[in-house]
């Protein structure tokens, strides 16, 4: 009895996870693109740089979110729009740097019509995810 009841649980998980998949399914192609070019660490210290070219789709917002540590980023190509708590929005363009400080919550993305191109240098904790959503 006690193995019926154990395979009928995990069917079940299966099937509610598969479905929740369905409904819930990754965004494909994704709207962000970022391919790293380095990765250095930071001799004494629990820091790494890492710098990345990185590519918004037109008309994403990423939402609220935060990275554990500087960022500095530099736009290319397109548009590109960045709003950090406290202080007020910047839409930007091609040519136009803009540093994030350590642990700045904010929401960034691209207004215009076609992909935003920037080059992005992170001076990040080791070991802690680059991009940290925040719940609103």
């Amino acid at each position: 009895m006690l193995k019926k009841s154990i395979v009928f649980v995990t069917l079940a998980a299966l099937a509610l996870g598969t479905a929740a998949l369905a409904q819930n399914p990754p965004v494909s192609p994704s709207p962000i693109k970022r391919t790293i070019l380095s990765k250095i660490d930071l001799p004494g210290t629990n820091y790494e740089t890492i710098t990345a070219t990185v590519e918004v789709a037109p008309g994403f917002k990423a939402g609220r979110h935060f990275h554990p540590g500087v960022v500095v980023g530099h736009v290319t190509e397109g548009e590109f729009w960045i709003a950090i708590d406290g202080q007020p929005e910047t839409n930007m363009k091609a040519g136009d740097t803009k540093e994030i400080p350590n642990r700045a919550v904010h929401n960034e993305g691209n207004p215009g019509t076609v992909p935003a191109k920037l080059i992005v240098t992170y001076v990040v904790e080791k070991g802690h995810p680059m991009v940290n959503p925040v719940k609103d």
